[in-house]
C-alpha cells in the first residue's frame, strides 16, 4: 500500500517548514510586493487603453471624448483620425515594451548574477516608477501627445522593469530549496495576479477623475515598494549568518536511515548534534568557496533551459494577451463599461492564483513538472474554446474566465518561477557555478519574445478578421507550447511510470 510512504513525505514537508525564519517570511513578503506592484503598474496601462484611445482619438469622430477639453488641443495634439489606428499604437506599444523587456531580462540576470540583488532591484522599480508617472500623468497634464516620445519611454519602462523578475527569482531561490519548492513558488508566484487585482483595482477606482490619475497612484505606490525593497531585503541568508537551503531531498534519505524509535533520548540528541554540526560544516565551505557566475551560453546549454523557454514564449503570448487586452475586449465586444470590464477580469488572475499554488503543490507531491503541466495545458485548449464562445452574462463570463485562468496562469506561473529555479539550481553546476538569475532571464525573456510579437498581431488579427480569430491563435500557442516540452513530458512521465511499478514492488 501507498500509505506506508506518504506519511513519510507529509513529515519531511513539516520538518522542512521548520527550517524557516522570520527573515524567510519576510523575504518573500518583499519579493512578492514588489513584482506585485511592478504589475500594477502594468495593468493600469491596459486597464485605461480604452481612455487613451479616446483622448488620442479627434472629438469630431469620438462622441466620448469629455467635451470640457478647448478645440484648438484637439486640432494641434491628437495623434490619429480613427480609433481603430488608435488601437493599432496601442498593440505597438505594447510590441516594443515586450521587446525591450526580452532584450533587459537577457542583460538583467546576467547582471544579476554579479551584482547586488537587492541594488538591482530596487532602482529597477523606483527608475521605473518615474517613467510611468511621466508616461501617463505628466504628458495628460501638459496636454502633450507625440507617439514617439510615448514609444521612448515605454522602451525604456520596459528595459528598467526587466531588471525585478530575474532579481526576485534569484532572492527566492537563495531563500528556499528544492523541498516544497513548488507550491512555496506557486504561491508566491501569485504575485503577478495579485499585481493585476491590484490595479485593477486601483485604476477603476480613480478612473472616474482621468485616466492620468491611475498612472498617479500606482507610480507612487510601486517607488514607495522600491524604497522598501531597498532597505528591509536581504538577498541572501548567508547576510544573516544562516545555511543556505539544500536542492535535493537530503532529509527523506536521512530519515530512511534513522530507525523510527531510538534505544534512548541520548542517542536522538546526539544525532541531532550531529547533523547541526554537518550544516554549520557546510554553510563555513560555502561562505570560503563563492561561486562564480555562469556565462550566457553555458547557461543556455544547461539541460532543459532552451525547451522551456520556447515553450514559455507561446505560453506567455497567450497568458499577456489576456493581461493586456482582457478589459480592451470586455468592452469592445460586450460594450461594458471600461470600469466594469476592469473589475472583472480580475477572475482570469483569481484563477492564476489558485491554478499556480495548486499545480504546484502537485507536481512538489509527484516530483515531476512538466507532466503537470502537459494535463493544466490540454484542459487549458478546452477552456479557451470555451470562454470565445461565452455568452453576454457577466457572471458565466467571469466563470468560464477564471477555469481559463486555472489552465494558463498556473502553467505559466510554475515555468517562470519554480521550475526557472529548478533549472538554475542543477546537480552538476551546484556548488561551483551562480547561474539562478542568468537562467531565469533565459526563460522569461524568450517569453516576452513572444509575449512582444502576439501583442501586435492580437490587435492586428482583431482589425482583420475579429475576436473568434485572436481565440484561434491563442489555441494554436498553448498547442505549440505542449510540443515544446514533449520530449520532457514524455520522460518524466516514463520516469514517473517506473517509480510506481518499483514502489508497488517493493509493497
Amino acid at each position: 500500500m501507498d500509505a506506508t510512504s506518504r506519511p513519510v513525505r507529509w513529515f519531511d514537508c513539516r520538518a522542512h517548514l521548520s527550517h524557516y525564519t522570520h527573515h524567510h517570511f519576510v523575504v518573500f513578503l518583499l519579493t512578492f510586493s514588489s513584482y506585485a506592484l511592478l504589475h500594477s503598474s502594468r495593468k493600469t496601462f491596459s486597464n485605461v487603453k480604452v481612455s487613451l484611445s479616446n483622448q488620442w482619438t479627434p472629438a469630431i469622430q469620438n462622441a466620448s471624448v469629455p467635451e470640457f477639453y478647448p478645440e484648438e488641443v484637439w486640432a494641434t495634439n491628437h495623434l490619429f483620425l480613427n480609433t481603430e489606428g488608435a488601437t493599432l499604437f496601442l498593440g505597438v506599444l505594447d510590441t516594443v515594451f515586450l521587446f525591450a523587456y526580452a532584450v533587459g531580462l537577457y542583460i538583467s540576470g546576467i547582471v544579476g548574477d554579479r551584482l547586488n540583488l537587492r541594488f538591482v532591484l530596487s532602482f529597477g522599480m523606483c527608475s521605473s516608477a518615474v517613467v510611468v508617472f511621466v508616461f501617463g500623468t505628466v504628458t495628460e497634464w501638459l496636454h502633450f501627445y507625440n507617439k514617439y516620445f510615448y514609444c521612448s519611454l515605454w522602451i525604456l519602462n520596459g528595459l528598467l522593469q526587466s531588471t525585478c523578475w530575474p532579481c526576485v527569482v534569484a532572492v527566492m531561490g537563495n531563500w528556499f530549496g528544492k523541498a516544497g519548492r513548488g507550491f512555496v513558488f506557486g504561491l508566491w508566484s501569485a504575485c503577478a495576479s495579485v499585481g493585476n487585482i491590484l490595479g485593477a483595482f486601483l485604476a477603476s477606482s480613480v478612473l472616474k477623475y482621468g485616466y492620468e490619475y491611475a498612472f498617479l497612484v500606482t507610480s507612487s505606490v510601486q517607488f514607495a515598494g522600491g524604497m522598501f525593497v531597498f532597505f528591509g531585503l536581504l538577498s541572501s541568508p548567508k547576510e544573516v549568518g544562516l545555511p543556505e537551503p539544500t536542492e535535493e531531498d537530503e532529509s527523506e534519505d536521512r530519515d530512511a536511515q534513522r530507525p523510527l524509535m531510538s534505544d534512548t533520548e541520548e542517542e536522538t540528541e546526539a544525532e541531532d548534534e550531529k547533523n547541526y554540526s554537518v550544516q554549520v560544516s557546510d554553510s563555513v565551505k560555502r561562505l570560503q568557496h563563492q561561486p562564480q557566475a555562469i556565462g550566457f551560453f553555458q547557461a543556455l546549454c544547461l539541460p532543459g533551459v532552451v525547451l522551456y523557454s520556447l515553450a514559455y514564449a507561446c505560453l506567455k503570448l497567450v497568458n499577456y494577451s489576456f493581461f493586456f487586452w482582457l478589459p480592451f475586449y470586455l468592452s469592445n465586444n460586450f460594450h461594458w463599461q471600461e470600469a466594469e470590464a476592469d473589475r472583472l477580469s480580475i477572475w482570469y488572475d483569481v484563477g492564476g492564483i489558485i491554478g499556480g499554488s495548486i499545480q504546484g503543490l502537485i507536481s512538489d507531491i509527484l516530483r515531476k513538472r512538466a507532466p503537470v503541466l502537459a494535463v493544466s495545458l490540454l484542459l487549458a485548449v478546452a477552456s479557451l474554446t470555451g470562454y470565445s464562445h461565452s455568452p453576454n452574462d457577466k457572471v458565466i463570463n467571469a466563470v468560464i474566465m477564471a477555469v481559463t485562468g486555472f489552465f494558463i496562469g498556473g502553467p505559466s506561473n510554475m515555468i517562470s518561477s519554480a521550475i526557472s529555479a529548478d533549472l538554475g539550481r542543477q546537480e552538476h553546476i551546484r556548488g561551483s557555478k551562480e547561474a539562478l538569475a542568468t537562467v531565469t532571464g533565459i526563460v522569461d525573456g524568450t517569453g516576452s519574445v513572444g509575449a512582444a510579437v502576439g501583442q501586435y498581431l492580437v490587435s492586428l488579427i482583431q482589425n482583420q478578421l475579429g475576436w473568434m480569430w485572436v481565440f484561434y491563435f491563442f489555441i494554436l500557442m498553448t498547442s505549440l507550447s505542449i510540443l515544446c516540452i514533449s520530449p520532457l513530458i514524455l520522460k518524466e512521465t516514463r520516469l514517473l511510470f517506473h517509480e510506481r511499478c518499483a514502489h508497488h514492488v517493493r509493497t
